[in-house]
């Protein structure tokens, strides 16, 4: 608990030094107390001597919430905040409002007239507003009326209203704006009433300024004048479309001259500006106002401003350059050049879209240019022209390509797709390039012997011959009959192969750290966590979560997902089983696809659980996934069990997908998955305090479980 030295609102003057304590009056152990503020940082100037916050010299840049925090780490953090304000003053204006309920704009003998007068201060409400009339103080009377506070203006305006104008209310009167007792310096402004003194504003253009051009980047004034009246009021600008702000980003800007200058002008500052009189410092009637144009001059705008084009050599290659917008419109001069040398060729017509076609050989690859002119200046598009092929894009998701051989070497599966295999001449092979610490080890072509290479099918070599456990940068380039491409690199690291499943592993209880193969998606929002009863957080969500994993042992691990911040409803993290795959093994007879039984238990206690799903994801030139099992909401305190059959059609893994409920009490946990050759059977034993499913592990026979770890064990190999 603790207590301030000060009240909620302090409010100080400029140069103050200011003092506030967090008094602790109870807590064990013994509160830290800290201070922070509220918007920004603590000022540069300011002290923390244990409780005590020292602003020394206030500016009002200081002013804000300060907010004071004691933690102890028992229950919740006492808080305390103090609003620090610090009195300015500035820009004390005044209206001269004539008989409203006259329609009037002029000064009128025997008719009202308002006066009014306002500053801009913090705290607005406590300023203190004194009037006076050739110097001496005013006050109430019939004839001259005082408000503190005018409804009919802005808050915080006072004015002073002369009933029935004589001619011994023509004179000078002052008003006066302080803060009582404060050292804040008052501010004053003085208004001359008379027939000669006051008339209403007239406002105009220069000849020439409605509408004014200028060059993108370059500067300009937009000018409004005041040619008549008294006082002669301030100009506000704006643009005429209410969407638009004025450069800066604010809505209105004010000129005492009537003179708008733009600097570094660009495109979208183009369009109509309105200017008008401000209502104060001047008479408060209609506004004047007016408009001017500003065009802007630019460059042409083309499409494309850069393009790298590829294509088979001898065949006829179309560059076009699209002009999207110009000012001026009309085009002085097109030109294209080929590796920077100006191309001889009849004048295009300015009026249709710049073309150029040529038919593509190895001696006129290279860099084009349109060049695109008007009286603004010159754009171009670029065009990179060759019949060089794309790179080669490796995939990065082939669980451990790694097979060991002997004398402590071992071999990478390396494997690839080609991007846009058709685009240019036809790829007959790579060069692959071997390098340990920028040293090259290897260099040798891969022939593809007649074998063109398809948009998304995968290449595979095999990389022998490499040392147990260094890594090495592998990098690899397309070859045509013509040219090659520019090489791509990555870097392959040795890890130890992981064999999943193995016929001892009817059941993944995550016991170990390598939790059996399994994999986080890189795709997800937030990852599964492995934990057990004496790992888990002692200040974790109550009532949501297992409190053991299924076998009911503290020692015991299972996979969760944590729901509390800063996971948001409908966050997803997905876990990815090993890869299975299915070719090499033949399902029963008559059949065409291997069934497998997948098995698990669950666990879902919580108000606010959200969802876990179940997918196949089937692995082929694009991964496809689809749901075969779904479970949602608060499932009760007890681990339950799921199991199911698949059919898939090719490599395969399943992805346990949990997604975040409403809000915190939603975690979700899996454990004792399995995933077995043959059908589900309905029968389950107990063996060892963990159920394992029949005839999907426990009763296979022995030839099957040779079978089904041979096709696994090769496929890690050679993926």
């Amino acid at each position: 608990m603790i207590r301030l030295s000060v009240n909620d609102t302090v409010v100080v003057d400029p140069g103050q030094d200011v003092l506030f304590t967090c008094e602790v009056t109870a807590g064990f152990p013994l509160p830290t107390v800290t201070w922070s503020r509220y918007p920004g940082p603590l000022p540069l100037s300011a002290q923390v001597r244990g409780p005590t916050l020292i602003l020394r010299a206030v500016t009002p840049a200081d002013a804000g919430f300060y907010n004071c925090t004691a933690v102890n780490n028992v229950g919740n953090p006492a808080r305390k905040n103090v609003n620090l304000v610090v009195r300015t003053m500035r820009n004390l204006t005044f209206q001269i409002t004539p008989d409203s309920n006259k329609d009037s704009e002029t000064i009128q003998m025997g008719r009202d007239l308002k006066l009014s007068c306002h500053v801009d201060a913090t705290p607005q409400d406590k300023v203190n507003y004194t009037w006076y009339k050739n110097g001496a103080p005013v006050f109430n009377s019939d004839s001259l009326i005082l408000l503190r506070s005018d409804p009919d203006m802005a808050p915080g305006t006072s004015s002073l209203e002369i009933v029935d104008l004589k001619f011994r209310d023509l004179a000078t009167y002052s008003c006066m704006a302080n803060f009582p007792g404060s050292r804040v310096i008052e501010l004053r402004v003085d208004v001359n009433i008379s027939q000669n003194s006051v008339s209403p504003p007239v406002l105009g253009v220069p000849p020439g300024g409605q509408v004014v051009s200028v060059r993108e980047g370059g500067n300009v004034d937009l000018v409004c004048l005041v040619v008549d009246g008294k006082p002669r009021p301030p100009i506000l600008w704006s643009r005429t479309e209410k969407d638009l702000l004025m450069p800066g980003g604010k809505t209105m800007i004010e000129t005492p001259d009537g003179r708008l200058r733009l600097k570094n002008v660009s495109r979208d500052m183009m369009g109509l500006y309105r200017c008008q009189t401000a209502p104060y410092n001047g008479l408060n009637i209609k506004r004047r106002e007016t408009q001017v144009q500003l065009k802007v001059q630019y460059p042409p705008i083309l499409d494309p401003v850069f393009q790298d084009v590829r294509s088979r050599n001898y065949q006829m290659v179309t560059l076009r350059c699209t002009v999207l917008r110009s000012n001026p419109p009309g085009l002085t001069d097109i030109r294209w050049f080929r590796n920077g040398d100006f191309i001889r060729m009849p004048m295009p017509d300015l009026k249709e879209t710049p073309e150029l076609k040529f038919k593509l050989e190895p001696i006129n690859n290279g860099s084009y240019e349109c060049r695109v002119s008007n009286s603004a200046g010159t754009s171009t598009c670029t065009y990179n022209v060759s019949a060089q092929p794309y790179n080669a894009e490796f995939y990065f998701d082939t669980p451990n390509p790694v097979r060991i051989l002997k004398g402590n070497n071992y071999s990478y599966n390396l494997q690839w797709t080609q991007k846009d295999p058709e685009a240019t001449d036809r790829i007959i092979g790579y060069w692959v390039n071997i390098r340990k610490n920028k040293q090259n080890l290897l260099s040798k072509q891969i022939d593809l012997k007649g074998k063109e290479p398809e948009k998304g099918v995968l290449l595979s070599h095999t990389i022998s011959d490499l040392r147990i456990p260094l890594s090495y940068e592998v990098r690899l380039a397309p070859i045509t009959t013509y040219s090659t491409g520019d090489y791509i690199s990555r870097i392959i690291q040795y890890s130890e192969p992981y064999t999943y499943p193995r016929p001892s592993d009817h059941v993944c209880g995550f016991e170990d750290e390598r939790i059996c193969g399994f994999s986080q998606d890189r795709g997800d929002v937030f990852d599964w966590t492995r934990q057990n009863h004496l790992t888990q957080n002692p200040k974790r969500s109550a009532n949501t979560g297992p409190e053991t994993d299924r076998s009911g042992t503290k020692e015991g691990y299972y996979m969760y997902i944590e729901a509390s911040r800063p996971r948001v409803q409908g966050d997803k993290a997905r876990l990815l089983s090993p890869l299975f795959n299915v070719t090499s093994v033949k399902g029963p007879k008559g059949s065409g696809r291997v069934p497998y039984c997948v098995s698990f238990y669950y666990h879902m206690k919580g108000k606010h659980i959200g969802t876990l799903n179940v997918l196949l994801r089937v692995r082929s030139i694009a991964s496809v996934d689809s749901a075969v099992w779904m479970k949602s909401g608060d499932q009760g305190p007890d681990w339950k069990k799921a199991f199911f059959d698949i059919s898939p059609s090719g490599p395969f893994q399943i992805v346990f997908e949990g997604i975040r409920g409403p809000s915190f009490e939603g975690d979700i946990a899996i454990d004792d998955v399995s995933i077995t050759v043959g059908k589900c059977k309905q029968d389950t034993v107990a063996s060892a305090g963990k159920t394992v499913l029949i005839g999907g592990s426990h009763s296979l026979p022995l030839a099957s479980w040779l079978t089904f770890g041979l096709s696994c064990f090769l496929s890690l190999l050679y993926r």
